[in-house]
Formats: structure tokens, sequence, C-alpha cells
């Protein structure tokens, strides 16, 4: 059986999900919605894609869509997850996934009501590369885990950049900051239990430089910058009482990556052949929904994630560390 898939948006990101979605025999893309029906059939004439629709409430009454994706701004992730849920569609949504602990909850609550699969599109959660990054930590490579520290950023193209309106959910920490505090919640296994953060706001108000700190249970740190006034960099660096772990393309790794072992005076280095980046939450989506599997980004995961960049905000707002758990 073959999931038949429905955008719902044109976004840029567009680009990277279709290719493994018309390339897998599992997987079969039916349909994209605008709400401009000219965008919509461009976009469809342009991808090959059969139905195009002038709103998203058409697509979502299209009964032969089983799954939706959806590559909107971050402030409506929210409420057309809801609705797709409700029209009996299980959702594949860019992150965030929720912009509140309330709205996630609420997300995870329609969920369950109608037995569908609800996953946030943290693509390299599913590659080769972080995978082995993941063997490693486990098996001991760098000892007990000291402190995760991570950073992506980049130089914003346009001053009318989505990501810098406050009302559509902007701000470089629900941008890309999401993406370092993911991954060392992943490595570390455990929520944090405190936040402590800085902003550089810019004139529409939401944070164009984030940098931030999270305290962990097991007495493990983790540091992080991100924004979008500095060149594109990207790069975590894995501490542990014996060794370090440094994965230069942790977020988005092509087919071939190196991770560099330290342990004393030696440097190890790890080659990794991973395969197409937005494969594999497309393949995740299909074992979850056809054979029963947990998806690799749990709703619980989303939570933990959301929980911590709510407390870094709500720290960087009120001057001061902010208690999660505890």
């Amino acid at each position: 059986m073959a999931l038949r898939w429905g955008l719902l948006g044109v976004a840029r990101i567009n680009r990277a999900v279709i290719p493994p979605l018309q390339q897998s025999a599992r997987h079969e893309l039916r349909a994209v919605a605008s709400r401009d029906l000219e965008r919509a059939t461009a976009e469809a004439a342009k991808w090959s894609i059969p139905r195009a629709y002038g709103s998203y409430e058409e697509l979502l009454a299209d009964s032969e869509i089983d799954v939706v994706y959806i590559p909107l701004p971050n402030s409506l992730h929210v409420d057309w997850t809801i609705a797709a849920l409700r029209a009996g569609k299980h959702v594949l949504c860019e992150k965030p996934l929720a912009l509140d602990l309330p709205s996630l909850d609420r997300m995870a609550g329609e969920a369950k009501a109608a037995r569908r699969v609800v996953a946030e599109a943290f693509m390299y959660r599913h590659h080769a590369q972080t995978l082995k990054v993941m063997e490693l930590v486990q098996a001991g490579a760098v000892g007990r885990l000291r402190l995760v520290k991570g950073a992506f950023s980049f130089s914003i193209a346009s001053e009318s950049d989505v990501r810098l309106d406050p009302a559509l959910g902007g701000g470089s920490l629900w941008d890309i900051g999401c993406y370092p505090v993911s991954y060392a919640l992943l490595v570390l296994g455990e929520e944090p239990l405190e936040a402590a953060g800085w902003q550089v706001t810019g004139v529409s108000g939401v944070d164009e430089t984030f940098v931030g700190q999270l305290r962990f249970p097991s007495g493990a740190m983790a540091q992080f910058d991100c924004g979008f006034r500095a060149p594109f960099r990207t790069q975590v660096e894995i501490v542990g009482s014996e060794g370090t772990l440094l994965v230069p393309r942790p977020f988005k790794p092509g087919l071939r990556e190196r991770l560099v072992l330290t342990r004393g005076d030696e440097a190890e280095i790890v080659d990794v052949t991973g395969e197409a980046l937005y494969s594999g939450e497309i393949e995740d989506m299909a074992d979850a929904i056809l054979l029963g599997k947990p998806p690799r980004v749990s709703l619980e995961d989303s939570r933990g994630t959301c929980a911590a960049l709510v407390a870094l905000l709500q720290s960087a707002s009120e001057n001061r560390p902010v208690r999660l758990f505890g």
C-alpha cells in the first residue's frame, strides 16, 4: 500500500520533501494546496502533482489523501495540524510543532482521539550520521557526558522574511535554535532542570541572535548559539569524561560525512555514509502508519524540546534563570 500525500502549502522547503515522496514505492504525492489557486497550480505543474487546490480546506476534504505535510509559518502549525487530524489525516509538520506547551498537549490529545500519527519534521534525527553519533555515545566512546555545545546561524536574506515576523512565530530560537537544543536533549537522553538565555532583538521584536545554556539532572550541561546576523555555521561538540566527538554538519548532513572522535592526543576520523536528508522522515512516517512503529521523533520528544525553548525565551525576557522541573 502506498500512502497518499498532500502538501498544505507551497513553501520552499517543499523542494526537499517532494523528491523522496516521489521516489519511494511506499508514498504517492497526490495533491498540493495554497490559498492562491494559481500558485498551487504552478507548483503542481512544476512537480507533476495530479491535483491542485486553492484552499487548505479543500485538500483536507479530499478523501483520497492519507497524510499531509505542513510547511506553513510557525504560528499556523497547531491549527492546521488539528484541522488535518479532524479530517482523518496523518501529519508530518515542520518544526517547531508548537510555540507553547498547552498547544502541543492539545495536538497530542487530538492525535490520540483521531488515532493518527503526528510527527515533527526534524529531518536530521533520521540520518545515518545522527544514528552513528548515538551509537558512539551510548557505547561510551567519550565517557560520561559532561557538555553538548552547538551552533546554527546564517545571514537572513530579506528584511521581509516571515522568520522576522513575531505574529508568525518568528525568531532565531524557534527557527534554528531548536536544532542544537533538540540535539542536546537527544544526546543526553534527559530533559533539562534549568534554562538561561540571552537574546539580541531586532526592529520587529524577535530574537535575531540567541545564546543559551541548559542544566540537566545528571550534571551535564548544554550550550548553544543561533542567529540570523552571522555567517552560515553549524556544529555540535559532545564532551565527555574521556574524550570529545565533533560533528561538523549535524543538522543538514549529506551523503558522506566525517565525525572526529578525540581521546587524549589521538583523533580518529569516523566516516559515515548516509542518504538523501529528507528521505528518513518520510520513510519513518510509513513505518509508523503502515507498520505501527513508534515515530523516531515522538510527541514526548517534541514536548521536551518545546519546554526547553519556552523556558529559554522566558529567561531571556526576564533576565533570570528559569527552572523547568524538579
